[in-house]
């Protein structure tokens, strides 16, 4: 193994990954018809959307951390700040202690490389004019954990790991199924040799049947490679099956944070009670089912104080204009909520 992959120490209580008030904003700059009309004196203005608000995370080596949320929540751009491929607007991101963000940092780069990502659509991620072997071995050919004598063995290698005959190595992606394409997904992002896996919906696209192979195969890996996952998804029932510690997005920020058990047997939050209540489960099958009122507003203009307090049962005066404190409520258990404040 090349030295650039030599992981730097760490102590028994530091996080492997740390978000510090990590914020994610996207600006739709005024066409020139737009400019002019706004000196005219038009009501207009640029929009931005808050994608991401003052996120705090800590992530430890070894865990399978659950991120839900409804569509929109910011999850996925989360996901894609962690990995490295989108920067934050504000805030910080360290990754063994080191700012990932730094890019005159060699360490920097080289734990972005230790951290990757598999996407929701196991098509679109794929380049279609390369071949598999070319997908799966590029990128640890450029980066010298490969070299060009042993690089078909090494591709043969990474894609038995991920459950694929290295026969196919010399197709192309259009000629796998859905399932077979993500496991090409996954043998791309192993071949680096990560220690870090952002998994974004990462079987949302797949069949029942097939998402529980893919699901094996998170956890296989987990113990064979020691490797520790971000899992985003809005399927509660894989979450709870997968992850040890789970946190709930609301419209960019976190609304709660606990062991998964915690979440599942006594979530604190009206959202987390809202979205656990929706869900149908054998047990409960005679409890009326029911689901989160109302929509989500728009993160171009969200709501003032508590952005859930317009869906909230449980909503005060207080919630529409003082954002509640992320506070512990119980042992590893956080929630952000006023309603807490009068325990």
């Amino acid at each position: 193994m090349s030295a650039a992959f030599a992981t730097p120490a760490l102590d028994a209580g530091s996080p492997m990954v740390e978000l510090r008030g990590i914020s994610r904003r996207f600006e739709k700059k005024l066409d020139f018809a737009g400019r002019i009309a706004k000196r005219l004196g038009a009501p207009i203005r640029e929009e931005i959307v808050h994608a991401v608000d003052n996120v705090d995370l800590t992530i430890r080596k070894g865990e399978v951390v659950g991120l839900v949320g409804e569509s929109g929540c910011g999850k996925s751009t989360l996901g894609r700040m962690v990995a490295g491929i989108l920067p934050p607007s504000d805030g910080m991101i360290l990754r063994n202690g080191t700012n990932i963000l730094d890019r005159s940092n060699a360490a920097a780069r080289e734990m972005k490389l230790r951290t990757q990502m598999i996407f929701q659509d196991p098509y679109a991620s794929l380049n279609p004019r390369m071949r598999v072997a070319d997908i799966v071995g590029e990128a640890p050919l450029v980066h010298g954990i490969v070299t060009r004598s042993g690089y078909d063995a090494y591709v043969d290698e990474q894609m038995r790991r991920a459950g694929l005959d290295p026969a196919f190595k010399r197709r192309y992606p259009h000629q796998f199924s859905g399932g077979q394409r993500q496991r090409i997904g996954i043998a791309r992002a192993l071949a680096v040799k990560p220690d870090f896996i952002v998994c974004d919906e990462a079987v949302a696209a797949l069949d029942v049947s097939i998402q529980a192979q893919i699901l094996n195969l998170f956890m296989r890996l987990r113990t064979e490679l020691d490797l520790t996952y971000l899992f985003i998804s809005h399927d509660l029932g894989v979450v709870e099956h997968l992850s040890d510690r789970v946190v709930i997005m609301y419209l960019g920020r976190v609304v709660e944070e606990a062991p998964s058990e915690t979440v599942f047997a006594a979530p604190n939050h009206p959202y987390t009670q809202s979205l656990l209540a929706s869900v149908p489960r054998i047990e409960s099958r005679k409890r009326a089912f029911s689901v989160v009122k109302g929509e989500i507003p728009s993160p171009l203009n969200p709501p003032p104080g508590c952005h859930f307090h317009p869906r909230c049962p449980h909503a005060m005066e207080r919630c529409k204009v003082e954002k509640p404190v992320l506070r512990e409520v119980a042992p590893g258990q956080r929630s952000a909520c006023h309603l807490n404040d009068r325990s």
